[in-house]
């Protein structure tokens, strides 16, 4: 009797999860999406093919050789080395590893988030900082910004440059693509398309502290002319974004969606610096006095001062030592700095 009832509540497990809400990783909506999920689905399959024989010889072995009523003979197994036996089951997962070793490495270099996506559009930037607990982001081509919600044009590449003002967190759409993480002090990106209109949820996937689940946001598809009419609108209704706004947005606490008219210039790369310059200066360069929005001035040894937002270093423009344990990049037009 054990057994058929636990077959039953088996079929009836299966039976109640399948009519749950589809899995939203399972039901992609653009091209990242799309081929992450080829990735996993991959994956199972050939985990299946290991596991399936394995569960059903199990439970084979759990009915043929069970212990019947009135059975009072010893059990004696007779042990035997069967080299047909062996070949197989060592076999078998040794080849769906490779296969699995091969479709990943495959796929890894593919979906690399920082590798652009082959588009005959331009593609759009998206500047976007995880605050407690909230997300800001910056459309430095279009001179506006957002809070908790972003638009973008369906079928057109978006390039998402990501840090952190605050706590480590993560950035991630599930319909469209993988998480990053989002890290102070340093800038990272991530290529991501939507190929059909619709509202898609968003989150950040790690524990911040008090109000960390109440980080979410919508990214919203539209059409490019619709894109274009809501830019247009922002701009002319919206408030401005000052520096004085912005270190008040970035106080701990949530926030409903905003939208403004206006950023200042270079807020995004200030963001970054702001973390990085304290630990110290790009060789040539020493630090100077701290201004209100967090970013360090340098000066170097002749005395130059450089611009803020404009960090360069003097000895090479695109590498070099910056701190302990870190290092000096230049990303695009914009100075970043990574922690190794």
């Amino acid at each position: 009797m054990r057994l058929p009832a636990t077959i039953g509540v088996l079929a009836s497990t299966v039976l109640l999860a399948s009519g749950c809400k589809s899995m939203i990783v399972f039901d992609p909506k653009g091209p990242i999406g799309s081929q992450q999920r080829d990735l996993i689905n991959i994956t199972m399959l050939l985990c299946l093919i290991i596991l399936v024989p394995v569960l059903i010889i199990a439970a084979w072995i759990v009915v043929r050789f069970r212990d019947k009523k009135g059975n009072d003979a010893p059990y004696q197994p007779v042990w035997s080395h069967n080299t047909k036996l062996e070949i197989i089951w060592w076999s078998i997962p040794i080849i769906v590893i490779l296969i699995l070793a091969i479709v990943t490495a495959k796929y890894t270099y593919k979906l690399d988030p920082a590798k652009p996506i082959v588009s005959d559009k331009k593609a759009i930037t998206i500047q976007a900082t995880s605050l407690d607990w909230k997300w800001l982001f910056q459309y430095p081509d279009q001179g506006i910004a957002t809070v908790n919600y972003l638009v973008i044009p369906e079928k057109t590449p978006i390039k998402f440059e990501l840090t952190s003002d605050g706590p480590m967190n993560s950035f991630w759409v599930p319909q469209l693509g993988g998480m990053i993480y989002t890290m102070s002090g340093m800038a990272t990106t991530m290529y991501l398309q939507a190929d059909e209109t619709g509202n898609y949820m968003g989150t950040g996937a790690n524990f911040t502290g008090r109000d960390f689940a109440k980080m979410g946001f919508t990214a919203k598809t539209v059409s490019q002319s619709d894109f274009d009419g809501w830019v247009t609108e922002s701009k002319s209704g919206g408030s401005a974004l000052t520096e004085e706004g912005y270190q008040t947005l970035a106080k701990p606490g949530t926030s409903d969606r905003m939208t403004f008219a206006s950023i200042p210039s270079g807020l995004f790369e200030r963001i970054v610096h702001g973390y990085s310059m304290s630990r110290g200066a790009p060789p040539g360069y020493t630090l100077k006095a701290k201004t209100l929005s967090g970013e360090k001035a340098l000066e170097d040894s002749e005395g130059g001062q450089l611009p803020p937002g404009n960090n360069a270093q003097k000895d090479s423009p695109d590498v070099g030592s910056f701190g302990s344990g870190h290092t000096y990049h230049k990303l695009d037009n914009h100075h970043m700095y990574h922690g190794k």
